[in-house]
């Protein structure tokens, strides 16, 4: 059996989030690391992900708990920004304990954006840097900035792409809090799903005329990466129903989202044990719901 090593005891698992930035080449990557091992799941919906090491978070897995979670641009090149997360946590002595040594987990997802600035990616070093410029998620930057920073939507039927970009939202209830992070950069047009008014993106397109108009696509490639992290009792259940709960929430405030052009993918990280009833989970998938919503909002006009 594998064990940890680098851990600290804590009520709950701290989390913090840094960023970097190419504000030249438009590309980023934004990096979630956490104090201790944090059971995790993945819920991927688009049609086009690009990811890594996210097969061992599926059920019935021998390590299903990350040290690190990153999001970045780049396309697949810049999932190399991972490495040098990797890097920065095996200094501090973290990750799964082997012979070799210890081993840290560090799954990832990205976005397309080579063709926003320069085609280049993040990397390895990228993604020390940002571990360097980890903070508060109560004092991270939103907008353009990190994975965010060459994030674009409103790609469908050959309009002029809208700015993206990294959103941030929390809902408190009695039992804790959700916090959703999301990196919006989606073929469809954005949605305030409160209200229902278009915030940026696809213009006077529809989905009706998506059944019409399937010749005059424009750009392509997109993605939209979230992270749920929930500080509140739940276990692999109430994960995985948040995961969903996210997509959901993509589904409402993205139009239209999981298409075969996207690469859809939720994180849902559990900060505090716990076996929560399913009125629990309940009431923890809908404060899920808001706060993804409210993040998607979020990234496209903070």
């Amino acid at each position: 059996m594998f064990e940890r090593t680098g851990l600290k005891e804590s009520p709950s698992i701290q989390a913090t989030v840094g960023h970097w930035t190419d504000r030249d080449a438009l590309t980023g990557c934004t990096v979630f690391l956490f104090d201790r091992p944090a059971p995790a799941v993945v819920d991927v919906r688009g049609g086009a992900p690009g990811s890594r090491e996210t097969d061992l978070l599926a059920s019935g897995r021998l390590v299903r708990s990350v040290d690190a979670l990153v999001l970045t641009g780049g396309s697949a090149f810049g999932l190399a920004a991972a490495d040098g997360v990797m890097r920065f946590l095996q200094e501090q002595g973290r990750g799964v304990t082997t012979p070799a040594g210890p081993v840290p987990i560090v799954p990832a997802a990205v976005i397309f954006d080579l063709a926003v600035g320069q085609a280049t990616a993040p990397d390895a070093a990228s993604g020390y840097q940002a571990c360097l410029s980890a903070g508060p998620i109560e004092q991270i930057q939103r907008g353009l900035i990190g994975a965010g920073i060459g994030a674009t939507t409103g790609k469908l039927f050959g309009q002029t792409a809208k700015r993206g970009g990294f959103g941030v939202a929390t809902v408190r209830w009695a039992a804790g809090s959700v916090t959703a992070l999301v990196v919006v950069n989606a073929a469809g047009a954005v949605v305030d799903a409160t209200t229902g008014r278009e915030m940026i993106g696809g213009g006077a397109a529809s989905r009706e005329q998506m059944l019409t108009s399937a010749t005059a696509l424009g750009e392509r490639e997109a993605t939209t990466l979230g992270v749920v992290l929930v500080d509140a009792p739940a276990d692999e259940t109430a994960l995985t129903r948040c995961a969903i709960a996210a997509h959901d929430a993509f589904a409402r405030s993205i139009r239209p989202s999981h298409t075969i052009f996207d690469g859809d993918l939720v994180f849902a990280v559990g900060r505090r044990q716990g076996a929560p009833s399913p009125i629990e989970v309940l009431g923890v998938t809908t404060a899920t719901e808001l706060a993804m919503e409210r993040a998607v909002v979020d990234a496209v006009t903070a």
